[in-house]
């Protein structure tokens, strides 16, 4: 024992009486008053546990009728969250807080002495002031929490004050690998104040880590774990420098922990173009942007000279053992003789790529009529055709958004961008086709596939070279 004695704190019930309102639920509070704690203060319905010969269910249907004058069944009683509470005085007692949605009568003031006022208010906006105690509980119970520790310290206000924050949730056992562990919630909470509710978006293929995060006092965020450090790096640095002059079509860096590689996001609008359909008319403007995206992108730094880079056919040779089992007659030649001519292209300026600029990849909100572009973890100078080559697979057999992409984009390919494209479209479908196999994707590897048959095809009369290319 660290201590000279042990707890003997008291025990207090918490009604968490709810209906549906017309903006979303709302919760009972009663409006504290005269001689007791947190007087003046908007509370929860609620008491003491009057002695070892009374439960907490039946205390809680006791205050429940002794201070709003509604009935309640036991039987209508649901554990909701439990918290462990401190004063700023030093007093410490454990509450248990019940939710409870069917009740009998209408609430009202019946001990005047101790409640003046009763109310219904949005669950998402709850009044001022309010008790520190009752409005952690509510908190930790909207997180889905089960428990939750509020220590306040000497000198902190009875009533809510969002700088004197004490409230800690205790994770559930089921809550592992659904929630960031422990070091990166504390990260994201210094950062953008206290998380209350934690929603895993990852990417299904990828092994980084994506959690939609919604603050206590509103916001949203998005949290990232990458998975490994120049994943971490690269995406760091982008959102620092480039993206930055991409304005409002890409998020915000908040805060950027290496140790953790974590990085804190603003949210954008819109959905994923992933998998999305639109009418025609719409998906001309959509590739339009998207167009005019890139030329953002790629014109947001003056270009460079190309840095010298690993040979086509070595990056080739890289993937075809792992992919060579899966591709279809005469694919690897095709792979070879392609890789092979690129060694006659002349080297492409370097400028800002997104690396991964592909439908996935893209937010469109049609109500704002506003295109995003997100994950930037694989962003480094390169051509600037990088970025069309997991793009170009959704203008294949549609020559009107090939026409709409270079529209916005400002001007077609050039002859050596085209051939680069090809080179480029092929080094992905392997190394897709590769990755899929290794990783039990078939997807993935029937997509590499396909491309490889594409690309193969585009090499006869009648097709334009531009509609190549591969999406991973």
């Amino acid at each position: 024992m660290t201590g000279t004695r042990r707890h003997t704190e008291p025990l207090d019930v918490h009604l968490i009486a709810l209906r549906d309102g017309t903006a979303g639920p709302e919760v009972l509070l009663s409006r504290r008053a005269g001689d007791v704690y947190a007087a003046g203060c908007w509370h929860l319905v609620s008491g003491h546990v009057d002695g070892p010969w009374e439960d907490m269910v039946t205390a809680l249907v006791r205050e429940t009728r002794e201070e709003a004058g509604v009935a309640v069944d036991p039987a209508d009683v649901r554990a909701a969250v439990t918290v462990h509470h401190r004063s700023p005085a030093g007093g410490a007692r454990l509450g248990v807080f019940f939710e409870v949605r069917r009740r009998h009568g209408t609430p009202q003031v019946v001990a005047p002495r101790v409640c003046d006022a009763l109310g219904w208010f949005p669950l998402d906006a709850l009044p001022e002031p309010m008790a520190a105690y009752c409005r952690a509980g509510l908190e930790a119970y909207r997180a889905g929490a089960r428990m939750a520790v509020h220590f306040q310290e000497s000198g902190d206000p009875i009533a809510h004050a969002p700088a004197a924050d004490r409230l800690v949730l205790v994770p559930d056992r089921t809550d592992c690998g659904t929630v960031p562990d422990v070091a990166v919630r504390a990260f994201t909470e210094r950062a953008v104040g206290r998380i209350i509710t934690w929603t895993d978006v990852s990417w299904a293929r990828e092994e980084s880590r994506v959690w939609r995060a919604r603050g206590a006092e509103g916001g949203t965020w998005y949290v990232k774990i990458h998975q490994n450090a120049r994943f971490h790096q690269r995406e760091a640095a982008a959102l620092r420098g480039y993206v930055v002059r991409l304005g409002a079509a890409a998020p915000r860096l908040v805060a950027a922990d290496a140790g953790l590689r974590a990085v804190v996001l603003t949210a954008v609008g819109g959905r994923s173009l992933h998998g999305a359909a639109h009418p025609p008319e719409q998906q001309r403007r959509i590739f339009h942007r998207i167009g005019r995206l890139a030329a953002a992108i790629h014109h947001s730094s003056p270009p460079r000279p190309a840095a010298a880079g690993a040979p086509p056919l070595g990056k080739l040779g890289r993937h075809l053992d792992g992919a060579r089992p899966h591709l279809a007659p005469g694919d690897e030649e095709f792979g070879r003789a392609t890789a092979e001519r690129a060694a006659g292209l002349p080297a492409r300026e370097a400028v800002p790529t997104h690396g991964d600029f592909q439908p996935r990849n893209l937010r469109w909100d049609e109500a704002a009529d506003a295109l995003y572009v997100i994950d930037f973890e694989r962003s480094e100078e390169g051509p600037a055709v990088r970025d069309f080559v997991r793009l170009s697979d959704a203008w294949h057999g549609r020559p009107d958004l090939l026409e709409a992409v270079m529209d916005g984009y400002g001007r077609p390919f050039t002859a050596e961008e085209e051939a680069q494209l090809t080179v480029l479209s092929v080094l992905d479908a392997v190394s897709g086709v590769s990755y899929g196999a290794a990783h039990g994707d078939p997807e993935l590897v029937e997509r590499g596939r396909r491309t490889l048959a594409r690309l193969r095809a585009a090499q006869h009369p009648g097709h334009h070279p531009a509609t190549r290319g591969a999406a991973r």
